[in-house]
């Protein structure tokens, strides 16, 4: 289990079945509640947040391993990695400034042992991830589902973002 010095709560779920919509809704509810939010998210994709002609990426592309970029606004610190590898989740953790944060949400990752809400929609056709992950605490689903031996998890409705909210806020309440 990832050992973390805030809670952190992570969405597992396969492509296209919702993440990232659930978690649009979720973030307002919890932040309107005063909880401040850190956000991982993990990609399989090569991802660029600079662009050609900018100064910060004329500098990177010259050879920076590390490249900050500070406005008033906002930062960014963009990494190289000389070799393409996957990314873990404890490196992108380390990168958070866990002292103006109360809870860190996690998409994706879903191999790595941490606490998560497994989402699951019916009509993808795809197997429970619970079964195999001891790390899942709750399904957030649309169906009515008899949870099998497994009576610690928690059902949770997949179209009621308050009441996964309300479920997260629980957790926090708990530590």
């Amino acid at each position: 289990m990832i050992q973390f010095p805030i809670p952190l709560i992570g969405f597992a779920a396969f492509s296209g079945t919702g993440k990232t919509t659930l978690l649009r809704k979720i973030i307002p509810l919890l932040s309107d509640k005063g909880i401040a939010i850190g956000m991982v998210k993990h990609s399989h994709h090569n991802i660029d947040i600079d662009h050609p002609g900018k100064d910060s990426y004329e500098l990177r592309e010259a050879g920076t391993q590390q490249m900050v970029l500070a406005s008033p606004m906002r930062t960014s610190l963009i990494i190289e990695h000389p070799e393409q590898q996957d990314s873990d989740l404890a490196s992108a953790l380390r990168l958070l400034q866990t002292d103006t944060l109360d809870l860190v949400l996690v998409e994706g990752f879903k191999h790595e042992s941490f606490n998560k809400i497994e989402l699951h929609r019916k009509a993808m056709n795809k197997p429970f991830l619970y079964p195999d992950d001891p790390d899942i605490i709750a399904i957030a689903t649309e169906q009515d589902i008899v949870i099998k031996n497994a009576n610690h998890l928690v059902r949770l409705d997949l179209n009621q973002p308050q009441e996964v909210a309300n479920f997260i806020e629980s957790q926090l309440n708990q530590t």
